[in-house]
């Protein structure tokens, strides 16, 4: 899942994405509306955190840009206030879900899970092929009853390759909807994870490189 944060307050802002990024979601912050706008203009993100209470550029401006120019990202409000009339507000300028601040970052997460889903096709709670089966509420993958210690980009990798089906997803595809903006394109990143994913999921090797186009499970 890939998250833009939106928040002025950057030590919040950070901590945020640090807790995101512990979930295996692929994190971009940004500190005011008008850098949201830019991120959401290049980028079409699963779900974007977005204070309502921005200076200059009003979060409120930033969900109606997103609504107007039909963006697929699901908008996850947050703001100090949390009257019902100002979730109602919220939540009629096109805002998926709204929380209000302090929140719990367990309820946080949960609560971007649940709208990140209406971003794409639904999942099936549980992910399954032969004797692989990951949940990606519980964070858990095993193989064969076994339980996989994997590392949230492991994880993550092998949930985008799951949830595609069969279908080949590029190098290039993974490295957008898993990492986040820092990384680097010309990187070996994606091959590297790739190889110690394939390790620990053992044999038969389950996920197959096509040449010149991706991988595919």
């Amino acid at each position: 899942m890939r998250v833009l944060v939106v928040e002025d307050q950057a030590a919040l802002a950070d901590s945020v994405a640090r807790v995101l990024r512990r979930e295996g979601m692929a994190v971009d912050v940004a500190y005011d509306g008008e850098a949201a706008l830019q991120r959401t203009a290049v980028l079409d993100y699963d779900v974007v955190v977005l204070d309502r209470d921005l200076p200059g550029v009003h979060g409120d401006q930033v969900c109606r840009a997103l609504v107007a120019r039909e963006s697929p990202s699901r908008v996850l409000m947050l703001t100090a206030s949390g009257t019902v009339a100002e979730r109602v507000e919220g939540l009629g300028l096109g805002a998926d879900d709204y929380l209000p601040k302090p929140f719990a970052y367990a309820e946080l997460v949960a609560r971007i899970r649940a709208v990140g889903r209406r971003s794409r096709p639904a999942a099936p709670p549980v992910l399954v092929n032969g004797d692989l089966r990951l949940d990606p509420a519980q964070r858990i993958a095993t193989r064969a009853g076994a339980r996989l210690a994997l590392s949230p980009k492991e994880f993550a990798v092998l949930e985008h390759l799951l949830t595609a089906q069969g279908r080949v997803v590029s190098a290039e595809e993974l490295l957008d909807r898993v990492w986040d903006e820092a990384a680097d394109p010309f990187t070996t990143t994606v091959k590297a994870t790739i190889n110690r994913l394939r390790a620990k999921l053992g044999d038969p090797p389950l996920i197959v490189t096509v040449a010149r186009a991706g991988y595919r499970i």
